[in-house]
């Protein structure tokens, strides 16, 4: 049974934010649906418990369509315009079909010796500077991953720092929100006029041949949503797959022995500490009962991914960091239709990343204590703010 009095989901730098699995443990332990209170005082559902959570991602009465909130959330004010993660079938289905093929496992591969340059390059200019500190958020993980994510889309290099400012600035700030889509507005533009061999130009060709349908409001809240939290997933799981290797040398050394274990180690980090805390948000489409738990229609829904891949009734031993465990059906990317479409892209660039950081980097290790790391607001993403490591 839920809580009869709500708790208060923190969103800010916080105890719960610095290692919230704690309390998701306490919460499974009186059951697997609880009532929370969330940014502005709304009133939500969180799901901890695994099986509940798997079943939820693919629930068709729990939409993704703001439209579908209660009133009184007020959610319809903050809703970031019509894209695929907030669209039910059949919108759902046409806007993701549109964007599919550049995130295909085929086309993902085929970008892996760009990846690995990429990240050759940034070590290359990690070790030409005197000293040996660096941040591994700022110099190696983000702009890998936005230099991946801005070629795919055909955002010009140059732009990638101003983009990286708006991307960290967006969830807490109005201002840098109006600026990206400013930006966004006139690189389509731009693009409509000089089409290029790209995401981006490609999404408009095809709407005005009618072939994907978008309307320009769609297409705008696309290339929003491809550029500033496309490359959010691959920063956290770069950084929190290295510090749990840090934090555990045991399972750091056997993957230095062993690098055939990449693969599985990256699959480990979702599951153990993966970089979507939670869903983004679902509202019952109708009255619906989940683990005895009464939801009315309207009701918000959060389901606590990183909770229900610590669920001992699923993964033994769930707060152990094991890179040999079986770690399949973790919900690290969702699960059903809304099942993250960058998941190909982002599993490939962690893999490249731990990789090639850990046969250049050696030495590698944290440059303070563990507590003193700061992490990023919100509880839909999990990722240290800076993540300080000596690599000499």
């Amino acid at each position: 049974m839920a809580d009869p009095e709500p708790f208060e989901l923190s969103s800010t730098e916080t105890e719960f934010k610095r290692n919230p699995y704690p309390l998701y443990a306490a919460l499974r332990s009186r059951g697997p649906v609880h009532r929370v209170t969330i940014e502005g005082g709304r009133q939500a559902w969180l799901i901890v418990g695994y099986e509940q959570a798997q079943a939820a991602l693919a629930d068709p009465r729990l939409s993704k369509d703001f439209r579908n909130a209660s009133p009184s959330l007020g959610m319809r004010s903050v809703a970031t315009g019509r894209h695929m993660v907030n669209s039910d079938p059949p919108d759902h289905t046409r806007l993701r079909k549109a964007v599919g093929p550049a995130f295909s496992p085929a086309r993902v591969q085929s970008l892996a010796p760009r990846i690995q340059a990429i990240a050759d390059d940034l070590l290359d200019r990690l070790f030409a500077p005197p000293g040996d500190e660096a941040d591994l958020v700022e110099a190696f993980a983000f702009p890998l991953a936005i230099s991946v994510i801005g070629e795919i889309l055909g955002v010009p290099e140059a732009d990638h720092a101003e983009i990286s400012r708006w991307s960290q600035a967006a969830s807490r700030r109005q201002d840098a929100t109006d600026a990206a889509r400013r930006y966004l507005t006139a690189l389509l533009e731009n693009k409509k006029k000089h089409p290029g061999d790209d995401l981006l130009s490609a999404l408009i060709t095809a709407s005005e041949k009618n072939e994907a349908r978008l309307t320009t409001s769609e297409l705008h809240a696309t290339a929003f949503l491809l550029l500033l939290t496309g490359h959010e997933t691959t920063v956290n799981l770069i950084c929190n797959g290295v510090l749990a290797l840090l934090l555990h040398p045991d399972q750091l050394e056997a993957l230095r022995k062993d690098s055939g274990l990449t693969r599985n180690a990256v699959e480990e980090v979702l599951r153990y500490d993966g970089p979507a805390e939670t869903s983004s948000y679902r509202f019952a489409a109708e009255p619906l009962r989940i683990a005895g738990t009464d939801i009315a229609a309207g009701d918000l829904v959060i389901v606590a991914l990183g909770s229900a891949d610590r669920d001992g009734e699923r993964f033994p031993s769930p707060d152990r960091f094991d890179i040999s465990r079986n770690t399949g059906g973790h919900l690290g990317f969702g699960r059903g239709i809304h099942h993250c479409l960058g998941a190909p892209l982002a599993r490939l660039e962690g893999r490249i990343a731990l990789r090639t950081l850990l046969e250049r980097c050696p030495r590698l290790r944290l440059a303070v204590r563990p507590e003193e790391l700061v992490w990023r607001a919100g509880y839909l993403i999990r990722g240290p703010r800076r993540l300080p490591v000596l690599f000499r």
